[in-house]
């Protein structure tokens, strides 16, 4: 299965680029997130692999990302014509995934985040919830970014949020 989604930020890409690459800031606009330690190198670089745990639902999924690309690998002074890239597989019990990020200037002040994801799926029961509920993944990539744009924009916090 493979989908992609966008989102434009009102913020310039090298503050968006930092946010992304922050894990400070993951908290507070990943949805879920319980835990997200590198097992092997430095957070956000490439080869880095990191154990990765959310809560969803009362129900918890665990997961090992690896960093396969991040350019430029400094994310200070991009210049406004750079398309920056951060890239990754995703291991979990009975899927596997590859998010590819794009991060491009659509203005002074503001960027558009394109995320393009392959699912793959093994097991009897993922391939059922691959086939029977498609819409879920590409939903859940469209809540993680409008998340993140409310972040970045407006500071909002989805530890903070009710309901």
């Amino acid at each position: 299965m493979k989908y992609t989604v966008s989102i434009e930020i009102a913020r310039p890409l090298e503050q968006v680029a930092q946010m992304l690459a922050d894990p400070a800031q993951m908290p507070g606009w990943l949805r879920g997130l319980v835990l997200h330690e590198p097992l092997t190198g430095v957070h956000g670089q490439v080869g880095t692999e990191s154990r990765v745990v959310f809560n969803s639902g009362g129900q918890q999924f665990e997961c090992t990302e690896t960093i396969t690309r991040r350019e430029p690998a400094d994310l200070h002074r991009i210049p406004s014509d750079m398309v920056v890239r951060f890239e990754r597989e995703i291991v979990a019990k009975g899927m596997w995934n590859a998010a590819r990020e794009r991060l491009t200037e659509a203005g002074p002040e503001a960027t558009l985040w394109v995320s393009e994801n392959e699912y793959r799926f093994s097991g009897l029961m993922m391939r059922l919830v691959g086939l029977l509920m498609p819409g879920s993944f590409r939903k859940q990539s469209q809540q993680h970014m409008q998340d993140f744009k409310a972040y970045a924009e407006d500071g909002t916090d989805v530890r903070e949020a009710k309901g």
